[in-house]
């Protein structure tokens, strides 16, 4: 009789102490926002005195504009995302089935714009933007993370359209399919995995960067930026600061918890199957 494969215990335990790490920031985090400062200053680990309180979270709705930050945020984040996840799906479709000339040359261009940092931007954007009136205005914003998205997401779809059946491609232009009909009716059904990868990355690096909504935005300020006006120069206001710190990772969290289901139906989708 065949015995029952048991697993070793050691890597669950591994995974239940790294994820213990991880887990217990968040815990502080919550701890400091619902309890007063001065309790909070000696350790939010202690409870040898322990006061429930939301005076921060009051706080932060009242003195600040938490709401509009969170719109200005939503709308940066998400059309940024929703920028990168058309554009994104055409140019991995281009450099992978269509010929072209410079078709090698140009990618080499694009993969290498990795290296490119985004301080080197500063200026002359911030002068053309002043030029055209777009300062303070989220579309300041909103193309550069585009446009600097289009490195990585293009190489990111191109690697996963390398095992795409190309029979399916080939079935398509028999039936007098052109590339727009075939890229919409083929291949884009079809690579959900991808989109929902770029989407996710996307949203979430447009959600927390600091730098360009920083210099670009005046009044529509997003939430990171709105997490610095907080914390004051003298009085740091860890409370508020961990409330504002709660309402900022919610959404991000949220889409991820959300959109990770895609990555799961890879399999189906590389087998040429719609998902």
């Amino acid at each position: 009789m065949n015995e029952i494969y048991r697993p070793p215990l050691w890597p669950f335990l591994v995974i239940g102490f790294v994820s213990l790490i991880w887990i217990i920031p968040l815990f502080g985090i919550v701890a400091i926002s619902l309890r007063p400062e001065s309790e909070t200053l000696q350790g939010w680990w202690r409870i040898d005195e322990f006061t429930l309180t939301f005076d921060a979270w009051r706080k932060v709705w009242i003195n600040y504009p938490l709401w509009d930050a969170f719109v200005n945020s939503v709308l940066i984040a998400g059309l940024s995302a929703l920028g990168s996840v058309l554009l994104a799906p055409m140019g991995g479709y281009c450099y992978q089935f269509l010929n072209f000339p410079g078709r090698r040359l140009t990618f080499l261009l694009l993969v290498n714009a990795f290296v490119i940092p985004n301080q080197v931007l500063i200026i002359p954007l911030f002068t053309l933007w002043r030029e055209v009136g777009l300062i303070d205005n989220i579309f300041s914003v909103i193309i550069p993370f585009v446009a600097l998205s289009m490195a990585w997401a293009v190489f990111l779809v191109k690697n996963y359209l390398t095992d795409f059946p190309r029979s399916l491609i080939e079935a398509a232009q028999i039936d007098g399919c052109g590339h727009i009909r075939t890229f919409f009716s083929v291949v884009l059904p079809n690579a959900l995995t991808p989109m929902a990868a770029v989407g996710i990355l996307q949203f979430m690096w447009t959600w927390n960067s600091l730098l360009l909504p920083m210099l670009f935005l005046r009044e529509n300020i997003p939430l990171p930026v709105l997490l610095t006006k907080i914390k004051g120069t003298y009085e740091p206001n860890w409370d508020q600061v961990a409330v504002a710190t709660i309402i900022t990772t919610i959404v991000p969290l949220a889409v991820f918890l959300y959109f990770q289901k895609y990555f799961a139906a890879g399999a189906s989708n590389q087998s040429g199957q719609k998902g």
